[in-house]
């Protein structure tokens, strides 16, 4: 299928007229096209299509569909049915009146093809590139950035049900591509267990039995497959090798068995929980345990102007501390860096916010975690905070006045923390030992001279009512997250796969841009508030404040 570039003509007099008469105000879909000429154009997609094929249809009309579709929660019939029936869609795309659309089948075809490398993040920045065009976006303003899980598309299976659903995904998988494999394989009694989908009640019968017929019989698969296909194995039966080495072992009798609490199991950060979604992860934060992945929204928060979400990222379930280096990146690259970053102590680390800064030169604003000393933890005894250092002299002084120049830097090749060790003869004789160490020396572990001034001067700022005056704007973040995930039904993936999972959240952020950019046009710099109810009317009249929503600003 070749490109034929063909989008971006105008809209044809008779679509513009009943549209703008059907619509005085406008909607969305107007909006996009009248304020930013569309959010893309043919040409964008250039490298995405062969030169040859025949004729597809227009990538950026598709690309805009996808964005009101999510926009306004439509299923792909919905919104292949808006393009034939809907006035303002077909000026937004501009189409005329009598334009039969597309088939349904079209949307998923082009989220398939977005989900490809990192089409959907330079889809992103296109938009980025016409809204910055158009005077609604500028870098180098305060943002903020928060994070929210997402459930997996696959249902939550049992072990059994999951060695079983692996083994019946890699002989759908062998039986489309190679059927000649399976026939001397597949028998009576593999066709009653892997001809349908596996749905065990909450207690099967046989459980232990039935997993080791499972498991030998995976055994028997791979080996077959690994001397048909020498050069790889299929995508599932590696999947399929995978949860075996996880929930099976050759014990020291050389029985292939399931493995048991005893024999260890492997952590949830590498566990896969669906043969269908390998990607996804159980995770478990708090009170809320779910299986899938994270999402980290990061928008504007600057006062006088609207606020719009400049990065998405979706990730396998970890430390929120290990998407910053990958924001920061990626809003480089689209010229979006902010000047403050607002984040909560779950991204804050000494060490990032040292590359914040001399990397990107943002300033990132958010509480360090506390000390994890057993002294800070019982709020008894000397800290680290109670020893003096000095870094000239490389020497650390304790409470009780003894010296130690014990001095090593942590690792050798890129010191970032340095240890310091007291000795027993210093801590021996010490009559305050039981408040600094349980042992028979105490060890001190620090950050290098760089890092500690500025986790100190972070600690320091805390303190300070303006540092949490501007922190307190992070707050409204979780307003975008609860939309995000809500408002716009982004906490289930649509999706299966970590690639389409992430399409899905950058079409909901460029849906959520739009209609916050389109409802509150800045007027003169500023907001344009939505009127006040009487009641609210009856507090002004008598000076009494009232709170503003949080999208509103001051």
């Amino acid at each position: 299928m070749s490109l034929q570039p063909h989008s971006g003509a105008e809209i044809p007099p008779l679509t513009a007229r009943v549209a703008r008469a059907a619509n005085p105000k406008g909607t969305t879909a107007m909006w996009i096209r009248d304020r930013l000429d569309g959010l893309w154009s043919d040409e964008d997609f250039t490298a995405w299509y062969p030169r040859d094929g025949r004729p597809g249809l227009s990538p950026a009309q598709l690309a805009t569909v996808c964005v009101l579709q999510y926009a306004m929660n439509l299923s792909d019939r919905q919104a292949a049915e808006a393009v034939r029936c809907r006035i303002d869609f077909k000026y937004a795309l501009g189409l005329d009146l009598e334009d039969p659309g597309f088939h349904h089948s079209v949307l998923s075809d082009f989220r398939d093809r977005l989900a490809e490398g990192d089409r959907a993040d330079r889809l992103l920045g296109l938009a980025f590139t016409r809204i910055r065009r158009a005077g609604l976006l500028k870098g180098r303003v305060t943002q903020r950035t928060d994070s929210t899980h997402v459930l997996s598309a696959a249902r939550e299976l049992t072990r059994l049900e999951l060695v079983t659903e692996a083994v019946r995904a890699v002989l759908e998988e062998v039986a489309r591509d190679a059927p000649e494999v399976l026939d001397e394989l597949v028998t009576a009694e593999w066709a009653q267990r892997y001809g349908r989908p596996v749905r065990l009640c909450s207690q099967p019968s046989h459980p232990v039995a039935r997993l080791e017929q499972v498991g030998n019989d995976a055994r028997e698969l791979l080996q077959r497959l690994d001397a048909r296909f020498p050069g790889g194995a299929p995508a599932q039966a590696k999947v399929l090798r995978t949860i075996l080495v996880q929930h099976f072992l050759v014990d020291a009798k050389g029985r292939f068995r399931p493995r048991t609490k005893r024999d260890g199991r492997p952590p949830s950060r590498i566990q896969i929980e669906s043969p269908y979604e390998a990607e996804a992860r159980w995770t478990r934060r708090g009170d809320t345990r779910w299986t899938g992945y994270l999402v980290h929204v990061t928008e504007t928060c600057d006062d006088k102007r609207i606020n719009v979400i400049t990065d998405v990222a979706t990730a396998v379930s970890s430390a929120d501390s290990q998407a910053l280096p990958g924001i920061h990146a990626r809003l480089r690259r689209l010229r979006l860096l902010p000047d403050r970053h607002l984040v909560d102590g779950g991204y804050t680390s000494v060490a990032g916010m040292d590359a914040a800064a001399r990397l990107h030169r943002v300033t990132l604003i958010g509480p360090l975690p506390p000390s994890t000393t057993p002294q800070h933890r019982a709020n008894d005894g000397f800290g680290r905070e109670n020893f003096i250092i000095d870094f000239d002299q490389r020497e650390v002084t304790c409470p009780n006045g003894q010296v130690s120049g014990n001095w090593q830097d942590l690792p050798v090749a890129e010191p970032t923390k340095v240890t310091v060790r007291f000795d027993a003869r210093q801590c021996g004789r010490c009559p305050e030992r039981a408040k600094c160490t349980p042992g028979p020396f105490r060890s001190l572990y620090f950050p290098t001279r760089r890092l500690h001034e500025l986790q100190t001067k972070n600690r320091a700022d805390q303190q300070d009512a303006d540092w949490r005056r501007l922190y307190g704007r992070r707050s409204g973040a979780e307003g975008t997250i609860e939309e995000f995930a809500d408002g716009h039904r982004g906490r289930r993936c649509r999706y299966r796969g970590l690639a389409k999972t992430h399409v899905q959240h950058v079409l909901t952020a460029l849906a959520i841009n739009v209609e916050w950019l389109s409802l509150q046009e800045p007027v003169h710099g500023s907001y344009r508030p939505r009127p006040p109810t009487a009641f609210q009317q009856y507090l002004d009249a008598r000076d009494l404040p009232r709170p503003l929503w949080w999208r509103q600003g001051k």
